[in-house]
């Protein structure tokens, strides 16, 4: 079986990961992926609650559609979202581009700026497909490199409930999918040329950023051991998006 797992990975296929070029694993079909993703956003918009500030959640919307014109994908069927959680500095975006916003992170935000850091971040996770990635991974390590194809042919009922697993649908979504840092750096360097080609400054970035880490105690994670395991420190963060700062700006285009 392990002989066979490089030609199941390119029978399987792997996708280009836009801005970056790494090549991922994908195992799991696209229309599978945005199911799932339609179900948890409905159950997380279910539970709300929607924030009813009109100035607040059109200023969701605005950057959102921004980041989703310079995305250019127009299979997605956008939506954004702002739901009340004060403590919750944090936002997520969902297989087809279904984002939310929590009401915690505009005070860090600041501006539509640091909004589209953080709104530019997520949407890269699902532009690079890295739930999906992290699902196919979880395929190979559970059914033993077996087909997809064949998995869903005779087992469809644990196979839909690892996606449910995976994606955390029918749960709180305000920890949807814990991502490895190297999908966070990803991540971040994606977002950082989505924003800029938005027309925001991507050297906002690293305000934003440090306004974050005034805001969690220098975390970046409120003190969670979870995030403190999957996400870069800040100070790495940091150095990072410096270091990718000339590609975003090769890539920025003010707004008008």
């Amino acid at each position: 079986m392990r002989r066979l797992l490089p030609l199941l990975v390119v029978l399987c296929g792997c996708q280009s990961v836009p801005v970056t070029g790494r090549r991922g694993l994908m195992l799991v079909p696209v229309s599978q992926e945005r199911a799932l993703g339609q179900q948890a956003y409905a159950e997380a918009l279910a539970k709300g609650p929607l924030s009813k500030d009109a100035a607040a959640v059109a200023r969701v919307r605005r950057v959102g559609e921004r980041l989703a014109a310079a995305a250019g994908r127009d299979d997605f069927a956008w939506e954004f979202n702002l739901l009340v959680e004060d403590q919750t500095i944090n936002a997520w975006c969902l297989p087809g581009g279904k984002v939310a916003v929590y009401t915690g992170l505009l005070p860090v935000a600041k501006d539509d700026a640091g909004l589209a850091v953080v709104m530019g971040h997520e949407i890269a996770h699902a532009l690079a497909r890295h739930g999906a990635e992290r699902m196919s991974q979880g395929l190979l390590a559970q059914y033993g490199g077996s087909l997809l194809s064949v998995v869903m042919a005779q087992k469809p009922a644990e196979t839909r409930a690892l996606y449910q697993r995976a994606y955390g649908a029918g749960v709180q979504v305000g920890a949807l999918l814990p991502f490895s840092r190297a999908h966070e750096s990803e991540a971040d360097r994606i977002g950082l040329v989505l924003m800029a080609k938005a027309g925001y400054d991507p050297a906002q970035a690293v305000e934003f950023w440090k306004r974050m880490a005034a805001a969690t105690g220098g975390s970046g994670g409120a003190g969670l051991e979870k995030y403190l395991r999957t996400h870069p420190t800040n100070a790495d963060r940091i150095a990072q998006i410096e270091g990718w700062l000339p590609e975003a700006r090769a890539a920025y285009r003010p707004a008008p």
